[in-house]
């Protein structure tokens, strides 16, 4: 795995803390056990780091405002854990500290359906939300794949395969309560769909990946579940053609729900791994969304214009068992890629460009990808023009890792040069920190460093990431 900057050092945490925690929980909200560290002390990336020095279960506000009053009381920092499935590094104790997983506080606190509003903790999945609302006819769409926290994804202003239609999280969170550097408690936001009330501390919070605040509510942005739901399938003779169909489509403001892009290598790795029997060609999986009517009309209006594009085999799936299967596969495209490659590990990348310069950013990063001879596989949200290559890699060969990291920094690069993001959804965490340099510049980054001095004067809120102190 992909070892630390030499610039990081570490520090255990003083055993006078270890102590002062042990009289404040019981063994079974605090660990210091070495596998419970190590699960603790890593995510789905590739960068390594020594695990934590003790692991608090949190079970309530309170339990999170004692946690950070201790550790800021002997300067040591402390890194809120929910799901673990953070691919930048986000949840590592790259300068030692405690690990504050918030997974427990798992608690639905209060549904207004007729205001389209839901508050909850943390820790509740995004899967777990979405049970606990159904019985409103009502969802929660973000969908980043992976069955991550609603704290989590807050914090790293997640996204996925809803957002072209309905936003990111940025989007739809409309209030926090949030425990800050010094162990207080503050609420940003209401649950009123607007306001210019004072600064926007909701959006200062969201995405900024555990280092200004933890959370311990979250108020949500709830939809109607459409009347209708239709997804499909269709296969293209290249990747260009695929993503011209998509362009074509947002440009013309079809107000398509999902579209997947997934290339050849993909499919055929999803079709191993999920006993599908998909063509294996450069493939768009759609859904729509709204009145039965209103479906076909979308359908038909984006089968024409692959159609235009070459595209064949538009396949059908209505049923919520058949839409299931194909979006798990999808989902699971990233296990299934590992899975190929046994000991590897992807090098996974995540930029986002303007929908007009997609094409040209995806199919150079296609060919040079080629001529690395690195394994790879693509995935992409790419009606709003972010997309995912994953670099294999075998972990004990360092060429391999070189070549996959710059085949990253060059795609960043062309991202960068035309208008986009060095991370569409991941965020910045350990990983991109020199990307968020080049693409905001020195000025705004020291900005970012002034908020975070302001609001954590310690530096004990997860240091270390999205930029150096």
């Amino acid at each position: 795995m992909n070892a630390l900057p030499s610039s990081y050092s570490f520090a255990s945490a003083p055993q006078a803390l270890l102590d002062a925690l042990a009289a404040r929980f019981d063994a079974r909200q605090l660990s210091t056990a070495l596998a419970v560290r190590e699960q603790h002390g890593r995510d789905e990336g590739s960068i390594s780091a020594p695990p934590p020095a003790a692991v608090v279960f949190a079970e309530s506000t309170q339990d999170v405002q004692d946690t950070v009053r201790l550790a800021a009381r002997h300067g040591v920092p402390v890194i809120a854990y929910g799901a673990g499935s953070s691919l930048e590094g986000h949840l590592l104790a790259v300068r030692g500290g405690i690990s504050l997983d918030v997974s427990r506080m798992n608690a639905v606190l209060a549904i207004d359906a007729d205001d389209l509003t839901v508050t909850v903790q943390p820790g509740i999945t995004r899967k777990q939300l979405n049970e606990a609302v159904r019985h409103t006819g009502l969802f929660f769409p973000i969908d980043p794949g992976a069955d991550a926290s609603i704290g989590g994804m807050a914090a790293t202003r997640a996204s996925g395969t809803n957002a072209v239609r309905y936003g990111t999280m940025r989007d739809n969170v409309l209030a926090l309560q949030v425990v800050t550097a010094s162990g207080e408690t503050i609420r940003t936001g209401t649950r009123a769909r607007k306001s210019s009330a004072g600064y926007d501390l909701t959006r200062l919070m969201v995405g900024s990946e555990g280092t200004l605040g933890i959370f311990t509510e979250v108020t949500l942005r709830l939809y109607p579940l459409p009347e209708a739901v239709s997804a499909a399938v269709c296969s293209f003779p290249s990747i260009e053609a695929a993503v011209r169909t998509v362009i074509q489509t947002i440009q013309l403001g079809v107000p398509i729900a999902r579209v997947e892009l997934i290339d050849a290598n993909s499919v055929r790795l999803v079709n191993a791994h999920s006993q599908l029997t998909l063509r294996e060609e450069p493939m768009l999986l759609m859904e729509f969304h709204g009145s039965p009517a209103g479906v076909q009309e979308q359908a038909e209006a984006v089968q024409q214009i692959a159609q235009d594009w070459c595209g064949n085999a538009f396949e059908w799936a209505t049923t919520p068992e058949e839409r299931t299967r194909l979006w798990t596969a999808r989902h699971n495209a990233y296990f299934a890629a590992v899975q190929s490659r046994p000991g590897c590990k992807a090098i996974s990348t995540d930029t986002c460009v303007p929908i007009s310069r997609l094409a040209d950013c995806l199919l150079d990063s296609v060919a040079e990808a080629d001529a690395s001879g690195i394994p790879y596989f693509l995935v992409g949200h790419v009606g709003d023009g972010n997309f995912h290559f994953g670099y294999l890699i075998d972990p004990r060969q360092p060429a391999e890792r070189e070549t996959a990291e710059q085949l990253n920094r060059q795609l960043v690069a062309r991202a960068l040069a035309l208008g986009g993001t060095c991370t569409g959804e991941h965020g910045v965490g350990i990983h991109k920190m020199d990307f968020l340099l080049d693409e905001a510049g020195a000025a705004a980054v020291a900005m970012m460093r002034a908020i975070k001095q302001a609001l954590d004067p310690q530096g004990i809120l997860n240091p270390g990431k999205i930029f150096a102190l």
